[in-house]
């Protein structure tokens, strides 16, 4: 057993990989033999990641607010707390905040043979972003 105290301050989202102000605190770490990587991620009103894939998928958990993600060529779909959502793997996607509601989620993942969790590609724009309206 290993009980990690929590030094870690939490870290301010780059801006390459999110589109308004996020916050992330490192929840796990790939280690020794676990290829395994976890945060809890904190998105303010309106704040998302950009489009990205994860080489062996990746799953987010819902813990608090009000959120949105959306496949590529998918509809843009709500999610809530207790939601978990399963992107597999290469499938391009993102997720993030709703316009007006905070959104935190534990993403879990694991990294590939070179040590990389995730590929980043463009950011969502705001006509993405924004629900259409039926």
């Amino acid at each position: 057993m290993q009980i990690t105290r929590n030094t870690i301050d939490t870290q301010k989202g780059p801006d390459d990989w999110f589109t308004g102000d996020v916050y992330i605190d490192a929840v796990a770490a790939p280690e020794a033999t676990s290829l395994h990587a976890a945060a809890l991620v904190h998105f303010t009103p309106g704040a998302r990641t950009a489009w990205h894939t994860h080489p062996h998928g990746q799953t987010i958990f819902v813990t608090e607010g009000a959120g949105l993600c959306q496949r590529e060529g998918g509809p843009i779909e709500e999610i809530r707390p207790g939601d978990r959502v399963f992107f597999e793997p290469g499938e391009n996607h993102w997720h993030g905040a709703a316009p007006s509601r905070f959104m935190t989620h534990l993403a879990i993942h694991q990294v590939d043979d070179t040590g990389s969790p995730v590929t980043w590609g463009r950011h969502v724009t705001d006509d993405e972003y924004t629900p259409q309206e039926d």
